[in-house]
């Protein structure tokens, strides 16, 4: 799969509601997973592979080998609280690191590839991971959650390097 890199037009798309849990959606979810595996990446929202629908895949951090993943479809976040600051990248804007706050507890409500609603209370990285690819299906990238003089900087930087 190709990873749509900024400024892509799709990154910055609302994404609509998957409406079936069917074949295709299991087939490009472990397409997904092997992409973002294949580049070293921990998450990957359906938008950054041109697909306008809800649903990402991420990295499961709570095994340790780091070699499950997980797939959110339909993703809610039901509770947020706290602050955290985390110095994140992005698969589609290759090469740029920025510090961003995010929330430090979160609740997240999804289906799973079983049609199964599931429900996360993630910390620390898995936390931030979920926070930033939910932001994928809003059609926001991390830049948009650093303050307006941080992010015209960072951006102007991006888009000199990107040319």
């Amino acid at each position: 799969m190709e990873i749509k890199i900024y400024p892509d037009p799709i990154l910055l798309e609302n994404c609509n509601d998957v409406v079936n849990i069917d074949e295709d959606l299991v087939s490009t979810a472990k397409e997904m997973i092997d992409t973002m595996k294949s580049v070293e990446g921990i998450g990957l929202a359906a938008p950054q592979v041109g697909i306008l629908q809800r649903f990402f895949v991420c990295i499961d951090f709570s095994d340790e080998n780091r070699e499950e993943s997980l797939v959110l479809i339909n993703p809610q976040i039901t509770k947020k609280e706290g602050r955290i600051e985390s110095k994140e990248g992005c698969l589609s804007i290759p090469g740029f690191y920025e510090y961003v706050y995010r929330y430090e507890n979160i609740e997240i409500k999804a289906l799973d590839l079983d049609g199964k609603e599931v429900v996360y209370n993630p910390q620390g990285l898995q936390s931030v991971v979920f926070q930033h690819e939910y932001d994928h299906l809003d059609g926001i990238l991390f830049p948009d959650r650093m303050s307006q003089i941080k992010k015209d900087i960072f951006m102007k930087k991006i888009k000199r390097e990107l040319k």
